[in-house]
Protein backbone atom coordinates (compact mmCIF):
# COMPACT_ATOMS: atom_id res chain seq x y z
CA UNK A 1 0.00 0.00 0.00
CA UNK A 2 1.28 3.26 -0.81
CA UNK A 3 1.09 6.73 0.88
CA UNK A 4 -1.79 8.25 -1.26
CA UNK A 5 -3.98 4.77 -1.39
CA UNK A 6 -3.44 4.96 2.62
CA UNK A 7 -4.12 8.52 3.15
CA UNK A 8 -7.66 7.89 0.69
CA UNK A 9 -8.41 4.84 3.44
CA UNK A 10 -8.12 7.17 6.04
CA UNK A 11 -9.72 9.92 4.65
CA UNK A 12 -12.65 8.23 4.06
CA UNK A 13 -12.56 7.02 7.36
CA UNK A 14 -12.74 10.61 9.15
CA UNK A 15 -15.98 11.03 8.87
CA UNK A 16 -18.27 10.42 12.16
CA UNK A 17 -21.25 8.85 9.88
CA UNK A 18 -18.73 7.11 7.60
CA UNK A 19 -17.14 5.40 10.57
CA UNK A 20 -20.41 4.44 11.84
CA UNK A 21 -21.47 2.86 8.42
CA UNK A 22 -17.85 0.90 8.45
CA UNK A 23 -18.20 -0.34 12.05
CA UNK A 24 -22.16 -1.26 11.46
CA UNK A 25 -20.46 -3.71 7.90
CA UNK A 26 -17.75 -5.09 10.26
CA UNK A 27 -19.87 -6.01 13.09
CA UNK A 28 -22.39 -7.61 10.47
CA UNK A 29 -19.45 -9.87 9.03
CA UNK A 30 -18.58 -11.43 5.87
CA UNK A 31 -22.81 -11.72 4.92
CA UNK A 32 -23.14 -7.99 4.73
CA UNK A 33 -26.19 -5.87 5.17
CA UNK A 34 -28.75 -4.27 2.65
CA UNK A 35 -28.99 -0.62 2.43
CA UNK A 36 -32.30 -0.74 4.36
CA UNK A 37 -30.63 -2.92 7.25
CA UNK A 38 -27.75 -0.26 7.52
CA UNK A 39 -30.48 2.95 7.60
CA UNK A 40 -32.46 0.97 10.68
CA UNK A 41 -29.26 0.38 12.53
CA UNK A 42 -27.46 3.70 12.07
CA UNK A 43 -30.60 5.88 11.94
CA UNK A 44 -29.31 7.42 9.17
CA UNK A 45 -31.38 9.01 6.64
CA UNK A 46 -31.67 7.29 3.06
CA UNK A 47 -29.47 9.91 0.67
CA UNK A 48 -26.81 10.71 3.14
CA UNK A 49 -26.41 6.71 3.36
CA UNK A 50 -26.28 6.73 -0.14
CA UNK A 51 -23.92 9.46 -0.57
CA UNK A 52 -21.56 7.82 2.52
CA UNK A 53 -21.73 4.52 1.12
CA UNK A 54 -20.10 5.67 -2.80
CA UNK A 55 -17.46 7.26 -1.04
CA UNK A 56 -16.66 4.50 0.91
CA UNK A 57 -17.21 1.97 -2.04
CA UNK A 58 -14.58 4.71 -4.00
CA UNK A 59 -12.11 4.28 -1.29
CA UNK A 60 -12.25 0.75 -1.48
CA UNK A 61 -13.67 0.34 1.81
CA UNK A 62 -17.17 -1.21 1.40
CA UNK A 63 -17.88 -3.85 -1.22
CA UNK A 64 -21.55 -3.81 -3.16
CA UNK A 65 -22.67 -6.68 -4.59
CA UNK A 66 -25.56 -6.86 -6.36
CA UNK A 67 -28.71 -9.38 -5.11
CA UNK A 68 -31.81 -9.40 -6.55
CA UNK A 69 -33.36 -6.08 -6.28
CA UNK A 70 -31.35 -5.22 -3.52
CA UNK A 71 -27.82 -4.38 -2.95
CA UNK A 72 -25.89 -5.83 -0.08
CA UNK A 73 -22.93 -4.07 1.40
CA UNK A 74 -19.94 -5.85 2.71
CA UNK A 75 -16.51 -4.55 4.91
CA UNK A 76 -13.46 -4.77 2.56
CA UNK A 77 -11.58 -6.52 5.38
CA UNK A 78 -8.76 -7.16 3.19
CA UNK A 79 -8.73 -3.30 2.91
CA UNK A 80 -9.27 -2.56 5.93
CA UNK A 81 -6.41 -4.53 7.71
CA UNK A 82 -3.63 -3.08 5.18
CA UNK A 83 -5.20 0.40 6.47
CA UNK A 84 -4.24 -0.75 9.74
CA UNK A 85 -0.81 -2.67 8.62
CA UNK A 86 0.14 0.38 6.83
CA UNK A 87 -0.24 2.58 9.87
CA UNK A 88 1.24 -0.14 12.49
CA UNK A 89 3.79 -1.33 10.63
CA UNK A 90 5.87 1.55 11.45
CA UNK A 91 5.28 1.25 15.54
CA UNK A 92 8.41 1.47 18.06
CA UNK A 93 10.74 1.70 14.64
CA UNK A 94 12.31 4.90 16.88
CA UNK A 95 12.58 3.40 19.93
CA UNK A 96 15.74 0.75 18.82
CA UNK A 97 17.78 4.30 17.57
CA UNK A 98 17.60 3.10 13.84
CA UNK A 99 16.30 6.48 12.65
CA UNK A 100 17.56 9.72 13.66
Amino acid sequence: MVLEEAAQGFAALGSEARLQVVLTLVKAGHKGLTVGDIQSRTGMAASTLAHHLKFLSSAGLVQQEKDGRSVINRAAFDHLENLAGYILKECCADEDGIRP
